[in-house]
C-alpha cells in the first residue's frame, strides 16, 4: 500500500506524530513532512493539531474508513499471491490408479512439467481405495480413475465426471477367438486375466454395499503389475480384461483387442476426478482440474450418458 497512507493511518491511531514515528522508525519532521506533502496533494486538512495530539478532521475520517479497507484488500492480495507462490514453487501431489496412469494420466502430466518446468509435481499410483485412503489423509490433493461403487463418504469428496471407458478384451496372436467376432459368452469360456490389485478390508470398510463388486474378482490371473500381466496373456490362451482406452499400449506389448459381435453390450465405467470438497476451491487445485478436464478429449473416453 502507498507509504504514505500508511504513515496517516499509524498518527489517526496514535494520535500523534511523536507516538507514530516511534512505531513506524522514523524520524518525527520526515513524518510530518509526508503527512503534510499528502494533505496537498489531497487539498484538504487531514488532521486538526493541538498540544494534547491530533484529531482527524471530517475528510481525515472520509480518507481514514477508505484507507483502512485499501489496507485489507492489500493485505489480502499479499496473502493471496504468497500462497500461489509457494504452491506454484512447492508444487502439487496428485493420485492415480495403475491403469489411468498409463491410459492418458502420463501424458497429461508431460504436458503439464513442459508448461511449469520449474513446478514439482508428487505422483502416488495405486487402486482406487489406496487413492480414495490418501486424499482423505491430506496426503493428495485429488486423484484420477473410476468412480468408486457405493463409497459413502460422499459428504467429503467430490467426483466431477470426465467420461467413459470401455471394456475391451486382449489376446495373444493367434489366438483362436481372433477368427471371428465374438459375445461376451464366449469371450468369457476363456480363462480371463484382470491388472487389478483387490482390497477387500479396505473396500468393505468404505462400501455401503456388503460384498465388493463381483466383476473385481474370479478371473485366473490377476495382478497389480500390467507388465505381469501381459507377459501371462502372451504366453497362455488368457484373455486380458482391459479398457478399450489402453488398446494401443496393449497392442504396442504384442497383444491384440478381440473383435466384438455387432451389438453387444460391453460394460463401461465411469472416470473422473475425486477432489476433497474443502480444497476444491483452492485456486492451484481448480488450476489443475480445468486443465485435466480440457485434456480429456485426448483420453479417447466415452460421453457420459
Amino acid at each position: 500500500m502507498d507509504r504514505m497512507l500508511e504513515q496517516f493511518l499509524e498518527v489517526a491511531d496514535a494520535g500523534s506524530f511523536a507516538a507514530a514515528s516511534a512505531k513506524l522508525l522514523i524520524s518525527q519532521p520526515a513524518l510530518t513532512y509526508n503527512i503534510k506533502k499528502l494533505e496537498e496533494r489531497m487539498k484538504v486538512r487531514l488532521f486538526e493539531r493541538s498540544s494534547r495530539g491530533v484529531r482527524l478532521t471530517s475528510y481525515g475520517e472520509t480518507l481514514y474508513k477508505s484507507a483502512h479497507l485499501m489496507r485489507r484488500i492489500y493485505a489480502n492480495a499479499i496473502e493471496s499471491i504468497d500462497q500461489l507462490r509457494e504452491e506454484r514453487e512447492h508444487g502439487i501431489s496428485i493420485g492415480t490408479g495403475y491403469s489411468t496412469w498409463t491410459q492418458f494420466f502420463k501424458d497429461y502430466l508431460i504436458r503439464h512439467h513442459q508448461a511449469f518446468p520449474n513446478v514439482s509435481i508428487n505422483v502416488s499410483i495405486g487402486n482406487m481405495m489406496s487413492c480414495m485412503d490418501h486424499l482423505l489423509a491430506g496426503d493428495i490433493s485429488l486423484f484420477v480413475g473410476h468412480i468408486i461403487p457405493d463409497f459413502n463418504n460422499r459428504s467429503e469428496v467430490e467426483f466431477i465426471p470426465l467420461g467413459m471407458a470401455v471394456d475391451a478384451y486382449f489376446v495373444r496372436p493367434n489366438h483362436p477367438l481372433l477368427e471371428a467376432q465374438r459375445r461376451r459368452d464366449e469371450i468369457f469360456a476363456w480363462p480371463t486375466c484382470m491388472a487389478f490389485p483387490p482390497e477387500n478390508r479396505k473396500l468393505e470398510q468404505r462400501s455401503d454395499a456388503n460384498e465388493p463388486r463381483s466383476d473385481w474378482f474370479g478371473h485366473t490371473f490377476m495382478s497389480n503389475s500390467m507388465g505381469a500381466c501381459i507377459d501371462v496373456v502372451l504366453e497362455t490362451d488368457m484373455v486380458l480384461v482391459h479398457s478399450r482406452q489402453l488398446s494401443s499400449y496393449l497392442e504396442r506389448s504384442g497383444l491384440v483387442e478381440i473383435d466384438m459381435a455387432p451389438a453387444e453390450p460391453v460394460p463401461r465405467w465411469l472416470m473422473g476426478i475425486y477432489v476433497l470438497l474443502e480444497r476444491k476451491s483452492d485456486p492451484r487445485i481448480l488450476e489443475v482440474i480445468n486443465a485435466i478436464e480440457a485434456f480429456t478429449p485426448e483420453f479417447g473416453l466415452e460421453p457420459v450418458d
